[in-house]
Protein backbone atom coordinates (compact mmCIF):
# COMPACT_ATOMS: atom_id res chain seq x y z
CA UNK A 1 0.00 0.00 0.00
CA UNK A 2 1.44 3.19 -1.01
CA UNK A 3 2.08 5.79 2.13
CA UNK A 4 -0.81 7.82 1.35
CA UNK A 5 -3.16 5.32 0.67
CA UNK A 6 -2.16 3.81 3.95
CA UNK A 7 -2.18 7.21 5.66
CA UNK A 8 -6.16 7.72 4.28
CA UNK A 9 -6.87 4.48 5.62
CA UNK A 10 -5.51 4.93 9.47
CA UNK A 11 -7.30 7.88 9.04
CA UNK A 12 -10.53 6.47 8.49
CA UNK A 13 -9.65 3.43 10.75
CA UNK A 14 -9.62 6.16 13.66
CA UNK A 15 -12.13 8.24 12.67
CA UNK A 16 -14.73 5.15 12.82
CA UNK A 17 -13.32 3.95 16.08
CA UNK A 18 -14.55 7.41 17.39
CA UNK A 19 -17.86 7.08 15.52
CA UNK A 20 -18.40 3.39 16.86
CA UNK A 21 -17.09 5.03 21.15
CA UNK A 22 -19.14 7.84 20.88
CA UNK A 23 -22.60 5.45 19.68
CA UNK A 24 -21.93 4.02 23.29
CA UNK A 25 -20.28 6.71 24.76
CA UNK A 26 -22.42 7.24 27.70
CA UNK A 27 -22.97 3.39 28.25
CA UNK A 28 -19.15 3.52 28.38
CA UNK A 29 -18.88 6.36 31.02
CA UNK A 30 -20.99 3.94 33.27
CA UNK A 31 -19.04 1.69 32.91
CA UNK A 32 -16.05 3.22 33.93
CA UNK A 33 -18.37 4.05 37.12
CA UNK A 34 -19.11 0.62 37.66
CA UNK A 35 -15.29 -0.34 37.72
CA UNK A 36 -14.40 2.07 40.24
CA UNK A 37 -17.67 0.71 42.19
CA UNK A 38 -16.05 -2.67 41.55
CA UNK A 39 -12.99 -2.21 42.54
CA UNK A 40 -13.73 -0.64 45.74
CA UNK A 41 -12.66 -2.20 48.73
CA UNK A 42 -12.06 -1.62 52.62
CA UNK A 43 -8.71 -3.24 51.89
CA UNK A 44 -6.69 -0.26 51.52
CA UNK A 45 -3.79 -1.39 48.70
CA UNK A 46 -6.68 -3.03 46.89
CA UNK A 47 -8.66 0.25 46.43
CA UNK A 48 -5.71 2.12 45.65
CA UNK A 49 -4.20 -0.54 42.74
CA UNK A 50 -7.90 -0.74 41.57
CA UNK A 51 -7.74 2.71 40.86
CA UNK A 52 -4.01 2.60 39.46
CA UNK A 53 -5.30 -0.16 36.80
CA UNK A 54 -8.42 2.20 36.19
CA UNK A 55 -6.53 5.47 35.48
CA UNK A 56 -4.06 2.98 33.39
CA UNK A 57 -7.32 3.68 30.77
CA UNK A 58 -7.18 0.86 27.47
CA UNK A 59 -9.49 1.11 24.75
CA UNK A 60 -12.12 -0.62 26.40
CA UNK A 61 -12.94 -2.72 23.34
CA UNK A 62 -14.03 -5.95 25.65
CA UNK A 63 -17.09 -4.06 27.54
CA UNK A 64 -18.02 -2.16 24.19
CA UNK A 65 -18.53 -5.62 22.35
CA UNK A 66 -20.74 -6.60 25.06
CA UNK A 67 -23.00 -2.86 24.78
CA UNK A 68 -23.09 -3.11 21.19
CA UNK A 69 -23.71 -6.90 20.63
CA UNK A 70 -26.71 -6.08 23.08
CA UNK A 71 -28.16 -2.92 21.18
CA UNK A 72 -27.52 -4.79 17.83
CA UNK A 73 -29.43 -7.45 19.19
CA UNK A 74 -32.67 -5.68 20.41
CA UNK A 75 -31.79 -4.86 23.86
CA UNK A 76 -31.18 -1.88 25.83
CA UNK A 77 -27.50 -2.25 27.03
CA UNK A 78 -27.89 0.99 29.28
CA UNK A 79 -29.55 -1.24 32.18
CA UNK A 80 -27.48 -1.42 35.05
CA UNK A 81 -27.13 -5.89 34.70
CA UNK A 82 -25.64 -4.96 30.95
CA UNK A 83 -23.70 -2.26 32.84
CA UNK A 84 -22.33 -4.80 35.30
CA UNK A 85 -22.09 -7.72 32.78
CA UNK A 86 -20.19 -5.32 30.39
CA UNK A 87 -17.37 -3.99 33.23
CA UNK A 88 -16.99 -7.77 34.61
CA UNK A 89 -15.74 -8.46 30.80
CA UNK A 90 -12.68 -5.68 31.61
CA UNK A 91 -12.29 -6.91 34.98
CA UNK A 92 -11.82 -10.60 33.74
CA UNK A 93 -9.06 -8.99 30.71
CA UNK A 94 -7.72 -7.00 33.08
CA UNK A 95 -6.84 -9.77 35.55
CA UNK A 96 -5.15 -11.51 32.44
CA UNK A 97 -3.13 -8.41 31.94
CA UNK A 98 -1.77 -8.66 35.39
CA UNK A 99 -1.05 -12.28 34.98
CA UNK A 100 0.61 -11.84 31.90
CA UNK A 101 3.01 -9.25 32.86
CA UNK A 102 4.31 -11.07 36.22
CA UNK A 103 5.10 -13.97 33.26
CA UNK A 104 6.50 -12.05 30.83
CA UNK A 105 8.37 -9.99 33.46
CA UNK A 106 7.00 -6.72 31.42
CA UNK A 107 7.89 -3.41 33.27
CA UNK A 108 5.25 -1.54 31.05
CA UNK A 109 1.82 -1.77 30.63
CA UNK A 110 0.03 0.92 28.16
CA UNK A 111 3.07 3.57 28.73
CA UNK A 112 2.92 3.11 32.81
CA UNK A 113 5.00 1.15 34.95
CA UNK A 114 3.09 -2.47 35.40
CA UNK A 115 1.59 -3.43 38.61
CA UNK A 116 3.96 -6.06 39.20
CA UNK A 117 7.11 -3.42 38.23
CA UNK A 118 5.33 -1.01 40.76
CA UNK A 119 4.10 -3.41 43.26
CA UNK A 120 5.79 -6.69 43.35
CA UNK A 121 5.23 -9.88 41.70
CA UNK A 122 3.06 -11.05 45.23
CA UNK A 123 0.96 -8.08 45.29
CA UNK A 124 0.40 -8.37 41.50
CA UNK A 125 -0.85 -12.56 42.24
CA UNK A 126 -3.13 -11.49 44.20
CA UNK A 127 -4.74 -8.31 42.91
CA UNK A 128 -5.14 -10.35 39.31
CA UNK A 129 -6.88 -13.17 41.46
CA UNK A 130 -9.08 -10.39 43.26
CA UNK A 131 -10.00 -9.23 39.67
CA UNK A 132 -11.04 -12.80 38.86
CA UNK A 133 -12.91 -13.26 41.91
CA UNK A 134 -14.93 -9.87 41.96
CA UNK A 135 -15.93 -10.23 38.28
CA UNK A 136 -17.51 -14.13 39.43
CA UNK A 137 -18.48 -12.50 41.91
CA UNK A 138 -20.83 -9.48 40.45
CA UNK A 139 -21.76 -12.38 37.43
CA UNK A 140 -23.16 -14.45 39.87
CA UNK A 141 -25.83 -11.63 40.31
CA UNK A 142 -27.19 -12.11 36.90
CA UNK A 143 -28.51 -15.55 38.21
CA UNK A 144 -27.70 -16.95 34.29
CA UNK A 145 -26.18 -20.26 34.23
CA UNK A 146 -25.52 -19.88 30.20
CA UNK A 147 -23.60 -16.60 31.35
CA UNK A 148 -21.85 -18.30 34.21
CA UNK A 149 -21.13 -21.07 31.46
CA UNK A 150 -19.54 -18.73 29.30
CA UNK A 151 -17.64 -17.13 31.80
CA UNK A 152 -16.31 -20.15 33.46
CA UNK A 153 -15.51 -21.99 29.76
CA UNK A 154 -13.69 -18.65 29.10
CA UNK A 155 -11.53 -18.04 31.93
CA UNK A 156 -10.31 -21.89 31.95
CA UNK A 157 -9.34 -21.44 27.87
CA UNK A 158 -7.14 -18.82 28.91
CA UNK A 159 -5.45 -20.22 32.11
CA UNK A 160 -4.78 -23.13 29.45
CA UNK A 161 -3.22 -21.12 26.88
CA UNK A 162 -0.91 -19.30 28.86
CA UNK A 163 0.15 -22.89 30.16
CA UNK A 164 0.51 -24.06 26.63
CA UNK A 165 2.39 -21.17 25.55
CA UNK A 166 4.64 -21.39 28.49
CA UNK A 167 5.39 -25.14 27.17
CA UNK A 168 6.22 -23.76 23.76
CA UNK A 169 8.65 -21.19 25.16
CA UNK A 170 11.89 -21.15 23.22
CA UNK A 171 10.87 -23.62 20.59
CA UNK A 172 10.96 -22.62 16.63
CA UNK A 173 9.44 -25.38 15.50
CA UNK A 174 5.86 -24.52 16.53
CA UNK A 175 2.68 -25.06 13.66
CA UNK A 176 0.77 -22.85 12.40
CA UNK A 177 -2.15 -24.61 14.07
CA UNK A 178 -0.38 -24.32 17.97
CA UNK A 179 -0.21 -20.18 17.17
CA UNK A 180 -3.73 -20.19 16.33
CA UNK A 181 -4.74 -22.51 19.26
CA UNK A 182 -3.01 -20.56 21.61
CA UNK A 183 -4.08 -17.03 20.46
CA UNK A 184 -7.63 -18.10 20.46
CA UNK A 185 -7.56 -19.39 23.75
CA UNK A 186 -5.74 -16.31 25.42
CA UNK A 187 -7.57 -13.18 23.27
CA UNK A 188 -10.39 -14.42 20.84
CA UNK A 189 -12.24 -16.46 23.57
CA UNK A 190 -13.10 -13.82 25.64
CA UNK A 191 -14.04 -11.22 22.55
CA UNK A 192 -16.27 -14.53 21.56
CA UNK A 193 -17.69 -14.44 25.29
CA UNK A 194 -18.17 -10.56 24.91
CA UNK A 195 -20.30 -10.45 22.15
CA UNK A 196 -22.70 -13.96 22.84
CA UNK A 197 -22.75 -12.87 26.45
CA UNK A 198 -24.44 -9.35 25.03
CA UNK A 199 -26.74 -11.37 23.23
CA UNK A 200 -28.10 -13.17 25.76
CA UNK A 201 -28.90 -10.08 28.09
CA UNK A 202 -30.71 -8.89 24.61
CA UNK A 203 -32.43 -12.31 25.35
CA UNK A 204 -31.54 -12.97 21.57
CA UNK A 205 -32.76 -15.84 19.63
CA UNK A 206 -30.29 -18.64 19.09
CA UNK A 207 -29.03 -18.29 15.61
CA UNK A 208 -27.97 -14.56 16.83
CA UNK A 209 -26.02 -15.66 20.02
CA UNK A 210 -24.57 -17.96 17.59
CA UNK A 211 -23.72 -15.04 15.20
CA UNK A 212 -22.15 -13.08 17.61
CA UNK A 213 -20.20 -15.77 19.29
CA UNK A 214 -18.42 -16.00 15.73
CA UNK A 215 -17.93 -12.85 15.30
CA UNK A 216 -16.19 -12.17 18.29
CA UNK A 217 -14.14 -15.31 17.77
CA UNK A 218 -13.00 -14.51 14.83
CA UNK A 219 -12.83 -10.62 15.09
CA UNK A 220 -10.86 -11.36 18.57
CA UNK A 221 -8.29 -13.70 16.19
CA UNK A 222 -8.02 -11.02 13.90
CA UNK A 223 -7.33 -8.65 17.01
CA UNK A 224 -3.99 -10.87 18.11
CA UNK A 225 -3.13 -11.15 14.82
CA UNK A 226 -2.36 -7.62 13.89
CA UNK A 227 -0.89 -7.24 17.53
CA UNK A 228 1.71 -9.42 17.13
CA UNK A 229 2.66 -7.92 13.90
CA UNK A 230 2.58 -4.89 15.57
CA UNK A 231 5.17 -6.14 18.09
CA UNK A 232 7.43 -7.28 14.95
CA UNK A 233 7.20 -4.31 12.82
CA UNK A 234 6.39 -1.22 15.26
CA UNK A 235 8.55 0.64 17.72
CA UNK A 236 8.10 1.31 20.96
CA UNK A 237 6.60 4.81 21.12
CA UNK A 238 4.10 3.51 19.10
CA UNK A 239 2.86 0.50 20.87
CA UNK A 240 3.21 2.63 24.59
CA UNK A 241 5.35 -0.13 25.95
CA UNK A 242 8.50 -2.22 24.30
CA UNK A 243 8.37 -3.73 20.83
CA UNK A 244 9.92 -6.60 19.66
CA UNK A 245 9.78 -8.28 23.07
CA UNK A 246 7.88 -11.68 22.01
CA UNK A 247 10.74 -12.99 20.35
CA UNK A 248 13.09 -12.00 22.89
CA UNK A 249 10.75 -13.34 25.34
CA UNK A 250 10.93 -16.87 23.15
CA UNK A 251 7.23 -16.74 21.43
CA UNK A 252 7.29 -17.66 18.01
CA UNK A 253 4.50 -15.24 16.58
CA UNK A 254 2.85 -15.71 13.04
CA UNK A 255 5.27 -13.53 10.73
CA UNK A 256 8.14 -15.40 12.47
CA UNK A 257 6.39 -18.85 11.80
CA UNK A 258 6.11 -17.98 8.14
CA UNK A 259 9.57 -16.47 7.53
CA UNK A 260 10.82 -19.71 8.81
CA UNK A 261 8.90 -21.47 6.48
CA UNK A 262 10.10 -19.93 3.81
CA UNK A 263 13.48 -19.30 4.54
CA UNK A 264 14.97 -21.75 6.98
CA UNK A 265 17.91 -20.18 7.43
CA UNK A 266 17.17 -17.81 9.46
CA UNK A 267 16.40 -20.62 12.20
CA UNK A 268 19.59 -19.81 13.54
CA UNK A 269 19.32 -16.18 14.06
CA UNK A 270 15.59 -16.28 15.44
CA UNK A 271 17.12 -19.31 17.70
CA UNK A 272 19.72 -16.74 19.44
CA UNK A 273 17.22 -14.10 19.84
CA UNK A 274 15.09 -16.57 21.89
CA UNK A 275 18.00 -18.20 23.70
CA UNK A 276 19.89 -14.78 24.31
CA UNK A 277 16.43 -12.70 25.03
CA UNK A 278 18.32 -9.76 22.53
CA UNK A 279 18.92 -8.56 19.21
CA UNK A 280 22.63 -8.60 19.61
CA UNK A 281 23.46 -11.31 17.67
CA UNK A 282 21.26 -10.34 14.78
CA UNK A 283 18.87 -7.28 14.49
CA UNK A 284 15.93 -6.86 14.80
CA UNK A 285 15.52 -4.66 11.32
CA UNK A 286 17.47 -7.48 9.55
CA UNK A 287 14.71 -10.03 10.27
CA UNK A 288 12.30 -7.60 9.59
CA UNK A 289 13.39 -7.11 6.44
CA UNK A 290 14.09 -10.76 5.49
CA UNK A 291 10.15 -11.44 6.61
CA UNK A 292 9.26 -9.03 4.32
CA UNK A 293 11.51 -9.84 1.68
CA UNK A 294 10.29 -13.25 1.84
CA UNK A 295 6.55 -12.40 1.68
CA UNK A 296 5.83 -13.45 5.65
CA UNK A 297 4.77 -10.34 6.44
CA UNK A 298 2.32 -9.71 3.99
CA UNK A 299 0.78 -13.59 4.13
CA UNK A 300 0.11 -12.80 8.12
CA UNK A 301 -1.27 -9.56 7.34
CA UNK A 302 -3.87 -11.49 5.48
CA UNK A 303 -4.46 -14.06 7.72
CA UNK A 304 -5.65 -10.96 9.82
CA UNK A 305 -7.88 -9.74 7.02
CA UNK A 306 -9.16 -13.41 6.38
CA UNK A 307 -10.72 -13.60 10.01
CA UNK A 308 -11.36 -9.93 9.70
CA UNK A 309 -13.76 -10.67 6.52
CA UNK A 310 -15.33 -13.93 8.07
CA UNK A 311 -16.05 -11.60 11.65
CA UNK A 312 -17.80 -9.45 9.14
CA UNK A 313 -19.79 -12.14 7.59
CA UNK A 314 -21.03 -13.42 10.69
CA UNK A 315 -23.11 -10.52 11.01
CA UNK A 316 -25.52 -11.09 8.29
CA UNK A 317 -27.61 -12.88 10.37
CA UNK A 318 -28.36 -9.31 12.74
CA UNK A 319 -30.88 -6.98 12.02
CA UNK A 320 -29.27 -4.29 9.94
CA UNK A 321 -29.50 -1.14 12.80
CA UNK A 322 -27.15 0.97 13.70
CA UNK A 323 -25.46 -0.83 16.19
CA UNK A 324 -24.84 -3.60 13.47
CA UNK A 325 -23.23 -1.41 11.50
CA UNK A 326 -20.54 -0.19 13.88
CA UNK A 327 -19.76 -3.90 14.64
CA UNK A 328 -19.08 -4.13 10.98
CA UNK A 329 -16.86 -1.31 11.44
CA UNK A 330 -14.77 -3.02 14.03
CA UNK A 331 -12.80 -5.34 11.99
CA UNK A 332 -11.70 -2.80 9.69
CA UNK A 333 -10.45 -0.34 12.71
CA UNK A 334 -8.46 -3.22 14.31
CA UNK A 335 -6.40 -4.09 10.70
CA UNK A 336 -5.24 -0.48 10.89
CA UNK A 337 -4.67 0.50 14.63
CA UNK A 338 -0.87 1.36 15.08
CA UNK A 339 -0.92 0.37 18.76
Amino acid sequence: MHTSSYTAAVAEAQLTARLVFSLVGRELALVEEEFERQARSNIQVISYIGDYLRESGGKRVRPALTILSTYATGGDAARPNVIRMATVMEFLHTATLVHDDIIDNASTRRSRPSINSRFGNQTAVLMGDWLYMSAFETSLGERSLPVLDILTAVTRSMTEGELIQLMLIGRPDISEAQYFDVLQRKTAHLFSACCEIGAILAAAPPREQEALREYGLCLGTAFQLVDDLLDFTSHDDALGKAAGVDLTEGKMTLPVIYLLEEDARWRPSVQAVMREGNYDEVSRAALLDAAERTGAVDKARARASEYAARAQRALEALPDTKYREALLSIPTYILERES
